[in-house]
This record gives structure tokens, C-alpha cells and sequence, in this order.
């Protein structure tokens, strides 16, 4: 990655190929005329000449089919520089390619690039105005990308230059032509950016492989919640929910394993000082107790049991999620015991009796388990992200 990699995207026709020729300073990628494009994949090119390699995109075109194309052979070629082993193809830097020959920027094209690039939250853009032969239009179709830019709040600060490029000789007529230009002010301004987009290239990998371990590690959570909703169903005592550690066990350590936690000692004492603060801890009898001594519920046993496994379960699941995440971010390591297991006990405080007053509200005799797993897993889901990760 010390080089780089600059991903061209535009509409068909748009002139990428050219482009990319001119910045080359040879003829490596081809080039063809009027409307429809002549890329039809992902194509790299990288040269001694540049200190940065070049991704060549499907254009996007005026048919759904194709657009969705070439929309999503970005996606996947974003998606599958995340693996291990193909870092060296993140995206780094995007140049956007507008057609200066078209009077405006097309809000769809736009769309179309952010859609593309949505991974990409991090790395910055720069527009290129291909075929600006005409001078006077020139500050007109600058002005034009700053205000479509300016209308995607979310990614307006993703703009980093627009230049105007001449990238081929243009004939007039016998006597007049547009030369060449803008070249070499977009190389410099590349080589510019280019240290800032291999840091963002860095930082949306790092966040794309997080959101992937949340949802794998949240779908965890929810199917042991319902696992935990059945067994809480079942009309035998629960004084102490003893009956839901195999559940908890499995889904702590299911969760260390997405999140690369390994299994030496330390973090044996640390996976079990998570689990110690669920259903046969202290704070869990108490919210249980607590739960069941307020006046008004007019559930069934079963039903109150059924709710209050899944909560807990749920508490400790997000919690669970939370922690480990701190620790795969290097915030925290397995050896924080002392945190993971206060911060844990005070979710099974009063707190958690006044989520879980409001499942009791959403609930009748007659919702079945997994009508309830659904309602607990809504309450719970991301309840740590927010509020702890400003105390972390």
C-alpha cells in the first residue's frame, strides 16, 4: 500500500480510459468513441512514471441492469480488499469524472458514485472535469460540482480538489484545437492527497471488518436470546436460572471467537468474570426478584420468566459484544476484569428492571416466544454503544 490505489469512476463515454492514457503517458488502456464504455470489469494499471497505481471501473449507463453492474462490481471489489491478503487493493483516493461537455452535473451520477463507493466513507474524491475544452465553461463547471457536492452533506467534506482536464488533443478545425491539459495538475494534486486517502483507506477497511463482526456477533446474540426466551418458557422453577448458563457459556464464547479474543488464562478469567455477572450473579437474582415484586403485571409465570431470560441473556450478550469490542479496538484487554464485570453489574441494576418493565408493557398471556425474543432483542440491541463508549 505504499503506493496507493486511485479508483476512476464515472458515466460511460465519460472519457476514463483516455484519461487514464494520459496520466500513463502511454497507451495501455482502451479508448473508443460516443456514449457506450469499452471497460467492461475492475481493470489496475500502474506505471514507474506515477507513484500510484490506477483502477479502471465499469461506466455506468443508462440501463438499470448495467448500472446496477457497475455499481456493484465496485461494492464487490471493495468488499473483497477487506479480506486477508488482498489489502493492497483498498481504495485510497477517487477520482470522479464529469463529462464538461454536459451543461450539468446529474444528481443520479452522483448518487450513483456515493452509492458505489459507500465503503468508502473515509477516502477522498476528487472531480475531474474530462473534456473541458471550452475555457469559459470552465469556473461554470467547477461551481456546478460544488454545489452537488454541497447538497450530499454526508459527504461534501469528501471533496478534496475539481480540475478541468483537456486529456487528448481535440480538433476544432484545420486551424484551432484544444491542447492537451490539467494533467499534471491532477498528478501533483494526487500525489497530494494521496497520504491522507491511504490513512482513510485504513480507517473504512478497519470499520467495514467491525460492522461485519457486529452483525455476525449480534445475529449470535439474537438467536440465543430466543434460545434463552424457550428455556425461561418452560413452567419449572427459576430461582436461580441456573438453566441458562450452558446458553451464556456458548455465547461468550462464540463472541470471543468472532472478535479474536483467544483462550489463554487470562481470558479464561476474563469470559468468566462476564458470565459470573449473569444469572447466578448477585445483581441478576436482585433485577429478577425486583421484576417480580412489582404490582400490576398481570402475566403468567411462564410469560414474566420467559421475558426476564431473554433480557438477561440479551443484557449479556450486548455486553458481551461491547466488551470484546473494546478490547479487539485496544481499548481495553482481557486483564480490565474489574471494568468488564462492573460495567456488566450495572447493566443488571435498576436499569436493566426499567427496560425490561417496558418489554412487560409490549407483552400479553398470549404473545408467543418468539413474538417476545423480537421485542427483547429491538429494546436491547446496541444498548451499550452508545452511552459506555464515552466512559470507555
Amino acid at each position: 500500500m505504499e503506493r496507493g490505489n486511485v479508483l476512476v469512476i464515472g458515466n460511460s463515454g465519460v472519457g476514463k480510459s483516455t484519461l487514464i492514457n494520459a496520466v500513463l503517458g502511454e497507451e495501455r488502456a482502451e479508448t473508443g468513441w460516443g456514449t457506450k464504455g469499452t471497460t467492461d470489469k475492475l481493470t489496475i494499471y500502474e506505471s514507474e512514471k506515477i507513484p500510484f497505481r490506477i483502477i479502471d471501473t465499469i461506466g455506468f449507463e443508462p440501463s438499470f441492469i448495467k448500472e446496477l453492474k457497475a455499481i456493484n462490481a465496485v461494492k464487490k471489489w471493495s468488499k473483497d480488499s477487506a479480506k486477508e491478503g488482498h489489502e493492497d487493493n483498498q481504495i485510497n483516493l477517487i477520482w470522479f469524472c464529469v463529462d464538461g461537455t454536459s451543461s450539468k452535473l446529474f444528481s443520479k451520477t452522483l448518487k450513483d458514485l456515493l452509492s458505489a463507493t459507500s465503503m468508502w466513507r473515509s477516502v477522498p474524491v476528487i472531480v475531474i472535469i474530462t473534456k473541458s475544452y471550452s475555457v469559459p465553461e470552465r469556473e461554470q463547471n467547477i461551481e456546478m460540482v460544488y454545489n452537488a457536492f454541497t447538497k450530499q452533506k454526508r459527504y461534501s467534506k469528501k471533496l478534496r480538489k475539481v480540475i478541468p482536464v483537456v486529456a487528448s488533443t481535440y480538433v476544432l478545425n484545420d486551424n484551432a484545437y484544444a491542447a492537451p491539459e490539467g494533467i499534471s495538475e491532477l498528478v501533483d494534486a494526487t500525489n497530494e492527497v494521496l497520504p491522507e486517502g491511504l490513512r482513510a483507506g485504513e480507517i473504512d477497511i478497519a470499520e467495514f471488518k467491525l460492522n461485519r463482526k457486529r452483525a455476525m456477533a449480534h445475529g449470535i446474540a439474537g438467536v440465543s436470546t430466543t434460545a434463552a426466551v424457550v428455556v425461561g418458557a418452560v413452567p419449572i422453577p427459576f430461582a436461580d436460572a441456573i438453566i441458562l448458563s450452558p446458553i451464556e457459556i456458548a455465547l461468550v464464547n462464540a463472541l470471543a471467537q468472532i472478535y479474536g479474543v483467544g483462550k489463554n488464562e487470562e481470558s479464561k478469567r476474563f469470559f468468566n468474570s462476564i458470565v459470573e455477572v449473569g444469572t447466578v450473579s448477585v445483581a441478576a437474582k436482585s433485577a429478577i426478584s425486583g421484576l417480580k415484586a412489582i404490582p400490576g403485571i398481570n402475566l403468567g409465570a411462564s410469560v414474566v420468566n420467559a421475558i426476564i431470560a431473554g433480557s438477561i441473556v440479551a443484557t449479556l450478550g450486548e455486553g458481551t459484544i461491547y466488551a470484546f469490542e473494546q478490547v479487539y479496538l485496544g481499548k481495553k484487554s482481557v486483564a480490565d476484569i474489574d471494568w468488564v464485570k462492573e460495567m456488566m453489574e450495572s447493566k443488571l441494576s435498576s436499569q436493566f428492571i426499567d427496560i425490561v418493565k417496558t418489554i412487560v408493557d409490549k407483552s400479553t398471556n398470549s404473545t408467543d416466544v418468539k413474538a417476545i425474543a423480537n421485542i427483547i432483542e429491538d429494546t436491547f440491541k446496541y444498548s451499550f454503544s452508545v452511552s459506555d463508549s464515552k466512559k470507555v
